[in-house]
């Protein structure tokens, strides 16, 4: 009888909370639903809502669930919460190399709203230009939402726009920036080739 209960208390154990953007809590649900609906078939959990106060919790009750499952849908609802499409979000569940790293830009730019809507705009770009430019040359998904910039991509994509964003932070200007970037590019480009080459000469 005491083994049963433990078991049940295990099975219940797993709940997290989440806040959310108000201007995302739309997203997170979707049109009828779905987005939240397909968030807690892929991971096996159940998600509930407070639209009035932001509130996301996660939760599972499954015997079965793989241990990283609900870890995946914090991941994936902490995207798309951030400002990613569910699209993009999902991604983070299809390729096990991806990861979520989010940068709070309040630790720049304290309590004033001039300064973070400022080094929001750096960020972003005329036009979304250095976003984007920073997507390409990193190979990582950018997200400036908030008072905070996600990103996506594998360890070593996160790694550089994640460089490039604190360097804009830290006031670079944006061609030392791309510079830096197109640099670590090539060097990422030699190395995968000298590798290549390694591989080549091991087999011959």
């Amino acid at each position: 009888m005491v083994k049963n209960k433990a078991y049940v208390e295990d099975t219940l154990s797993f709940q997290h909370l989440i806040k959310i953007p108000d201007d995302r809590i739309g997203v997170l649900i979707g049109k009828n639903g779905q987005v939240k609906h397909e968030i807690e078939d892929k991971c096996n959990v159940q998600i509930e809502i407070d639209s009035q106060n932001g509130d996301a919790v996660v939760s599972s009750t499954s015997a079965e669930m793989p241990e990283m499952q609900p870890f995946k849908a914090i991941e994936i609802i902490s995207a798309i919460s951030r400002g990613f499409s569910p699209q993009r979000a999902y991604r983070l569940l299809d390729d096990e190399e991806l990861m979520l790293q989010i940068i709070d830009l309040k630790e720049y730019t304290g309590k004033s709203a001039n300064a973070m809507d400022r080094i929001k705009g750096r960020i972003i770009g005329q036009g979304g230009k250095a976003r984007k430019t920073i997507e390409e040359l990193s190979g990582a998904y950018v997200s400036v939402s908030g008072h905070s910039v996600a990103l996506i991509g594998k360890y070593e994509e996160v790694r550089l726009a994640n460089d490039a964003v604190t360097m804009i932070l830290k006031g670079s200007t944006h061609k030392t920036v791309y510079t830096m970037l197109q640099e670590e590019r090539r060097k990422h480009k030699l190395e995968k080739m000298r590798l290549w080459e390694q591989d080549n000469i091991k087999r011959d």
